[in-house]
């Protein structure tokens, strides 16, 4: 006999129809892709299936893992790998976690101690919110890519001060001042910790992120650098010192207790770091993608930025719900960002390019959003 909905869960859901916020999952259709992430089309890329499995006949890896790392999931090419990430990151250390979700809540929730102080950007991404909450530490937020507001909350500070922000912002697109972040840390003895997801494989000349980008690696307690996004795989690596790698190891619970990534995986990462830094004509053809968007939708809201990500604000949820619904009717995969994904007022258009989209079909994209 099927049970009644419980009505503790029913409200909030009717809740979220009222204000036109419910999420459903939507399998991909046969739309062009202006909505993931896999910004170089590694995800969907025949020469990275086949050094994946080139890798995984070649070291004869199993399929599944054993258990957590720290019992009879470790094996030699999880290390090595760890060891290739960190030199091609220009770091001393690296650690790999399942998901940059799970590495940043491992992070933020062991680092910070009772008596320390989290400031973060307020757009921070949800994954850096769970970790502080997690720690004890007292946490503030400064204002969006704003340094004389980070200036402010940093001299109200106690116990040890981390400093948390994104290279590129993934609802906005834009990117963070980094050097200037970097050089209020060190005026005030602050420790920065950077998540590279989105500007991995993307920005710097080898597709190396923005940190390595202005040559501040070294002014870095940590870096991020996830897997899902233009790297076309999964996992995340936590870069810095052996002494934090060792840290997380003994205190990071997303680390410790959890099943290790297969070899697969592990077969997966380091196929695309054999492919992404020299994928400088995918890299060139995105920046012209990218110009050939922002010329063609002046007339349009905009945010500012120079990556994949392109923002058209829209505001209201059911509004913005109508014109990714005319986009997707038109053959073009543009999903809608609403509240309280962001917040009320901001509600948009969060459109990706990638280098394997046509002139063609961004041609089509600005016909549709100027209609």
């Amino acid at each position: 006999m099927r049970r009644s909905p419980e009505p503790f869960l029913l409200q909030p859901l009717v809740q979220r129809h009222e204000q036109h916020s419910f999420r459903e999952l939507r399998l991909p259709g046969e739309q062009v892709d202006f909505c993931s992430n896999d910004y170089l089309g590694l995800a969907r890329s025949s020469a990275m299936q086949e050094a994946v499995h080139a890798l995984v006949q070649a070291r004869y890896a199993a399929h599944g893992s054993t258990g957590s790392r720290l019992l009879a999931g470790n094996y030699s090419w999880i290390n090595d790998v760890e060891a290739d990430l960190a030199l091609f990151h220009e770091a001393d250390a690296g650690l790999i976690y399942n998901s940059g979700y799970d590495a940043n809540v491992g992070l933020f929730s062991s680092v910070p101690q009772k008596g320390d102080t989290v400031i973060y950007d307020q757009l921070i991404h949800a994954s850096i919110r769970d970790g502080i909450r997690l720690s004890h530490a007292q946490a503030y937020s400064f204002q969006h890519n704003d340094p004389e507001d980070l200036r402010k909350k940093i001299t109200r500070a106690a116990g040890n001060c981390f400093v948390a922000v994104e290279s590129v912002y993934s609802m906005d697109g834009d990117m963070a001042p980094l050097a200037a972040i970097a050089g209020l840390c060190r005026e005030y003895g602050a420790h920065l910790i950077v998540d590279e997801a989105h500007a991995t494989g993307v920005v710097g000349s080898r597709g190396e992120g923005l940190v390595q980008h202005l040559g501040l690696q070294d002014a870095c307690l940590a870096r991020v650098q996830t897997f899902g996004k233009a790297v076309g795989c999964h996992g995340a690596v936590v870069l810095g010192s052996a002494t934090l790698r060792d840290y997380l190891i003994n205190f990071s619970r997303s680390f410790i207790y959890t099943t290790a990534l297969p070899p697969a995986a592990i077969a997966a990462i380091q196929a695309a770091y054999s492919l992404f830094p020299y994928m400088d004509e995918a890299r060139t053809a995105l920046r012209g993608h990218i110009q050939q968007f922002r010329n063609g939708v002046e007339a349009l809201t905009l945010l500012a930025s120079e990556t994949p990500i392109q923002v058209v604000m829209t505001r209201g949820n059911e509004h913005t719900r109508t014109i990714a619904a005319m986009l997707q009717s038109s053959g073009l995969d543009v999903r809608p960002i609403l509240h309280p994904t962001v917040a009320k007022g901001e509600e948009r258009l969060r459109i990706v390019l990638h280098s394997f989209n046509t002139a063609a079909e961004i041609d089509q994209l600005i016909k549709v959003l100027l209609r």
